[in-house]
């Protein structure tokens, strides 16, 4: 299978780098391109063997399934661009949540999908989520699923949960980076470790917990129920971070669902592009 990508910045880079080292993909069988030629050149310098393209059109005739990681107001131009040259026999995927399969169905008469990744894929892990078109077929539904797989933990979900379930999978690692990153400057702050010590210490105990959570060993409620003896500093912790966080976290949903809500709307005139 010949696969191209449109679009090579962050997440595009990062689907390239998950595709070829879980061994998803030759390099040879992958055709990029990207509006700013540097970021391609750089690829290709990293794997010798990447085909580099010379615009949206070479992609879509050169690959049987191409991704779209391109900004939302730039797909429907790109989509309209490459349509003439995709066959039915051949499936887009956007990473885009503000638009949905059907959408793009107005512009394609091949195989859709939506697959919104995480930059945890970026290591062989993580979720990727999965949104298919009426028109996609059981083939490619089947060819992508497998070819995710080698690099994440494929998800179906519903179009209505696309915000949120992107939120935590997608702009989550963002959230709780930011969270860590606030957990080591309090500790440098108050007390007489330093940054680099407190970081690693930080670090290890993420990876930590994440193994105890991918090994079921513990769920969330348990493991913090393990870890706050009665009486003990863990729960003095705890109390400071019940008081204070409140309805942080609904504030932050909230907000990212009015940014959703903003986006479609700037959206809905390109929605209506006429099929190819």
């Amino acid at each position: 299978m010949k696969i191209g990508m449109i679009g090579t910045g962050n997440m595009g880079k990062i689907l390239i780098e998950a595709m070829l080292e879980g061994n998803a993909i030759s390099p040879e069988d992958l055709f990029i391109y990207n509006r700013t030629e540097t970021k391609a050149l750089a690829i290709k310098a990293e794997y010798e063997k990447i085909n580099l393209s010379t615009s949206s059109l070479e992609v879509a005739r050169n690959a049987d399934l191409i991704f779209l990681c391109v900004k939302p107001h730039d797909i429907f131009s790109v989509a309209n661009s490459i349509s003439p040259s995709l066959t039915a026999n051949k499936c887009v995927v956007s990473i885009t949540s503000p638009i949905n399969p059907a959408q793009l169905e107005t512009v394609f008469s091949c195989s859709v999908a939506r697959i919104i990744p995480s930059i945890t894929n970026r290591a062989l892990a993580g979720v990727s989520l999965f949104s298919y078109s009426n028109q996609c077929t059981s083939a490619w539904k089947e060819r992508l699923w497998t070819l995710f797989e080698k690099f994440s933990t494929p998800l179906e979900i519903e179009d209505n949960i696309t915000r949120v379930a992107s939120d935590i999978v997608s702009c989550g690692p963002a959230f709780f980076s930011y969270l860590t990153q606030r957990f080591i400057e309090g500790a440098v702050e108050e007390t007489e470790i330093d940054s680099v010590t407190a970081t690693k210490l930080a670090s290890e105990m993420l990876i930590g917990l994440g193994e105890l959570l991918k090994k079921e060993i513990y769920t969330l409620p348990t493991l913090q129920e393990k870890v706050n003896v009665k009486g003990g500093i863990t729960g003095e912790g705890l109390q400071i971070m019940e008081q204070n966080l409140g309805d942080i976290f609904n504030q932050l949903f909230r907000a990212t669902q009015l940014k959703f809500e903003d986006d479609l709307s700037s959206l809905n005139h390109l929605v209506s592009a006429p099929k190819q």
